[in-house]
């Protein structure tokens, strides 16, 4: 029906590599992901099991071959990697990974700290086996990071295998690329993106004026993630400038 409207931007096509939208998924039930799915899943590229929910889930393996049907990317988070990390159970994580049968795995050190190296070795065997999506960034707001340390560290974990570097925001959009108010962090967002393709990079963007502000800066292909299950429409109405927010972008 939208083509019946003039002057929409173009938006990339599934399986896409940029206009990228994830999904965290917190424990929806099976017929709840049905729900989701009906109205949604063109819209959605990824879907992410957030942090540990996945080994908690009743009739986990059900939903995500219910995901992969509709030709969605299916990743358990990072938080879960880094407790299986944390307890020295890297082999029991790929076990689990060929049990689930998902075809993407997150790699993040934002709970606890590895040493990078190890960090960039852990993306470099699993992407061998999988899509890889890495995450930079600390969930602590204490954890301050520099600025080239953010740029240095995304440049290596692509270079390792990563198919997109994910920028911390955190369900509630108030640590990494945030300040604890869900204000943006300008100056770091405008130094990474000089030296890292923005196509590269999947922003973790759970509020709506974050959305919207990604949007108008980069345009309605700009990657954006932990974008809750209700709001993948708001979000692509906002993507096409069909809310008051991004309305004149494409006038």
């Amino acid at each position: 029906m939208i083509d019946i409207l003039k002057n929409l931007p173009k938006r990339t096509e599934k399986p896409r590599d940029k206009g990228l939208t994830m999904v965290m998924d917190k424990g929806l039930s099976i017929r709840e992901a049905e729900n989701f799915l009906s109205v949604n899943s063109s819209l959605t590229d990824i879907l992410k099991l957030g942090f540990g929910t996945s080994i908690l889930t009743k009739n986990i393996e059900e939903k995500i071959q219910l995901y992969k049907s509709e030709n969605l990317l299916v990743y358990t988070g990072g938080t879960l990697f880094e407790a299986f990390i944390a307890r020295n159970q890297f082999d029991d994580y790929c076990r689990l990974l060929d049990k689930l049968d998902i075809n993407m795995v997150e790699v993040s050190n934002g709970s606890m700290e590895i040493q990078h190296d190890l960090k960039c070795e852990y993306i470099q065997k699993l992407s061998k086996n999988y899509t890889v999506v890495s995450e930079v960034g600390s969930k602590n707001a204490e954890v301050k990071i520099k600025k080239n340390d953010w740029i240095k560290w995304m440049k290596k974990e692509l270079d390792a295998g990563s198919w997109k570097v994910i920028a911390e925001g955190r369900e509630g959009g108030n640590v990494g690329v945030f300040n604890e108010d869900g204000a943006i962090k300008l100056d770091l967002i405008f130094d990474i993106v000089q030296e890292i393709p923005v196509k590269d990079i999947i922003w973790e963007a759970p509020q709506k004026q974050q959305q919207v502000w990604f949007i108008n800066k980069f345009g309605a292909n700009v990657n954006l993630g932990n974008i809750a299950p209700k709001e993948v429409i708001p979000l692509e109405a906002l993507r096409l400038g069909l809310r008051g927010d991004t309305f004149e972008n494409y006038l």
